[in-house]
């Protein structure tokens, strides 16, 4: 009996700590297990859920605006001919589409694909006699055109401003504020979304030297043509949205003569927000 009674006394006191430890593994996995799951649901959110969302919402504002066009008379072309225009409008300064903001410099940033927070310039009023295509009618963030690509099978309403919220982040194609309208000469410029929120700029890297880019305004249509891909430039390379787009990053991208101008820009790589692709096309006459 003697020999029996500490081994036994020996041996409860070794299972107090296993148990406890046991437990804490227990508790520590639970945690993994529940904080892997909401990351994941956060990350469906975000790269699914909002797409769909976003893509419903724009093909219905599509809709909706063809439906009012058809509605209502199309426009002579007499009574609203592409002009251009007689202000001078100085190069835009947005901040960064990815949550970004202007340089300290005074540069700005460009917008993309995943647009600014901060509150972006004013647009100059429209030229005397300008055509109801600039969007002059419709506030900040209310879609005035619709954008088609068919290499891409897009179509995505425009809207003005490149704010994230109140634009981008619903699918739209927004212009930047100061740039010309479409039809107009100068540079109509868009940033859109490359990866969530619609992502209607994702596959923007597809695109080729003379594929088509079609702006669809209150009944009339203006058909640019893409010339040139910038295929990645910084942030804050504001040339490509100037009235004669060219980079000031890499200067031997871009045009050199006035002209009617179209700039789509989003991020790249895919998922990141470190660069901007750009392409430009010309109005076809």
């Amino acid at each position: 009996m003697r020999d029996h009674i500490p081994v036994v006394v020996q041996g409860r006191a070794r299972r107090v700590p296993r148990v406890a430890f046991a437990r804490v593994l227990w508790v520590c996995a639970e945690l993994v297990t529940t904080v892997g799951v909401v990351v994941a649901l956060l990350v469906v959110h975000q790269v699914w859920w909002t797409n769909r969302q976003a893509v419903a919402a724009a093909q219905d504002r599509v809709r909706a605006l063809e439906r009012e066009w058809d509605s209502a008379p199309a426009p002579s072309v007499e009574a609203a001919p592409p002009h251009e225009s007689n202000q001078t409008v100085e190069t835009p300064q947005p901040g960064s589409e990815s949550g970004g903001s202007a340089s300290p410099s005074g540069s700005a940033a460009v917008p993309s694909g995943p647009a600014s927070r901060a509150p972006a310039p004013k647009a100059p009023a429209p030229a005397a006699g300008a055509p109801a295509a600039g969007g002059a009618a419709y506030g900040s963030g209310a879609a005035y055109a619709v954008l088609r690509v068919p290499r891409l099978g897009l179509s995505v309403p425009v809207a003005r401003g490149v704010d994230k919220r109140a634009v981008l982040d619903k699918g739209y194609a927004g212009q930047y504020p100061g740039t010309a309208a479409p039809g107009e000469r100068g540079n109509f410029a868009l940033a859109g979304h490359r990866n969530t929120h619609g992502e209607p700029f994702r596959y923007l890297n597809r695109l080729r030297v003379g594929d088509e880019l079609l702006v669809d305004v209150r009944g009339r249509r203006y058909t640019y043509v893409v010339g040139k891909v910038l295929g990645e430039t910084t942030e804050r390379d504001t040339g490509v949205i100037a009235p004669v787009p060219r980079s000031v990053v890499k200067p031997q991208y871009g045009y050199s003569e006035p002209g009617a101008y179209i700039t789509l820009t989003t991020c790249t790589p895919e998922y990141t927000s470190r660069y901007r692709l750009v392409v430009w096309g010309t109005l076809r006459p």
